[in-house]
């Protein structure tokens, strides 16, 4: 049986629509599907955490690898569903789940046809672990994941891509179209696999907050954009630009990922 079929049958026995609101575009496409499921399987996995589960399209494909499978789904049909599967589910927003609650089984993938409307927030959530996940595959709206993988000095390049281009090594595995969802979305979509990186960065939620400041308004300097977002003294913060040997007029589009990762770690050295 196809995926578009299975999915197409569950939909008739549990008699749903998919929910606009919850960004449910099924997947139904055998060729991504396997794809996605054989790039988890590169890992290695002891351990898989899926989000967004819905009629499980890849659930269906992930339970084969033979490894411990925990679903996050927020939609109480679907969470009730895959429950008298005998699966593993919580039953709640992904954004609003304890994920160290979690105990990881190395190695662990976290794997998902995200909700668009979360996808970035997860993406950031995530690398803030300080127990992170080992891989992650991730299906993602282009014009996201453009973002992701974006370099500096283009119009894509933001905050986004300095937080996962510090804590991930990213590779864009494929391009999904609009037919490759029940119902077709109006956008293209792209699934990008993630492997975690050591960084010699110890409080990650402090790291974030220098990058917000960063670029609190992009068409600014980021030396005013760190005093005001940080009520860092300019001089230090032109002390500082100095010191790493940085134009004092950079702007954070500019920036590189080491060089922000560099000058971060300059500033905590001060204290600062």
């Amino acid at each position: 049986m196809t995926a578009r079929q299975r999915i197409t049958q569950l939909m008739t026995e549990l008699n749903i629509e998919p929910k606009r609101a919850l960004g449910q575009n099924f997947l139904i496409s055998d060729h991504v599907i396997k794809k996605i499921v054989h790039a988890v399987s590169l890992f290695h996995p002891k351990g898989m955490i899926e989000v967004g589960p819905g009629l499980g399209a890849l659930t269906v494909e992930l339970r084969q690898l033979n490894c411990p499978l925990h679903l996050i789904e927020l939609d109480s049909v679907f969470a009730n569903y895959w429950k008298a599967q005998g699966l593993s589910v919580s039953e709640v927003d992904a954004l609003q789940w304890d994920w160290r609650s979690h105990n990881l089984n190395r190695p662990e993938v976290l794997v998902s046809n995200l909700p668009y409307q979360i996808s970035s927030s997860l993406v950031i959530d995530r690398s803030m672990d300080e127990n992170q996940f080992d891989g992650m595959v991730l299906m993602f709206q282009k014009e996201v994941a453009q973002r992701l993988r974006a370099k500096p000095k283009t119009s894509e390049y933001g905050m986004l891509s300095v937080v996962a281009q510090t804590f991930w090594n990213t590779e864009m595995l494929l391009e999904a179209g609009p037919g490759d969802f029940m119902p077709s979305p109006k956008v293209a979509s792209r699934v990008l696999v993630f492997a975690k990186k050591d960084v010699s960065i110890d409080d990650r939620k402090k790291y974030l907050k220098f990058l917000k400041a960063a670029f609190l308004h992009p068409r600014k300097l980021m030396s005013s954009n760190l005093e005001q977002g940080l009520g860092i003294a300019r001089e230090i913060i032109l002390e500082k630009l100095a010191a790493q040997g940085f134009d004092p007029k950079i702007r954070a589009q500019e920036m590189s990922v080491k060089m922000f990762q560099d000058l971060y770690l300059r500033f905590q050295e001060s204290g600062k």
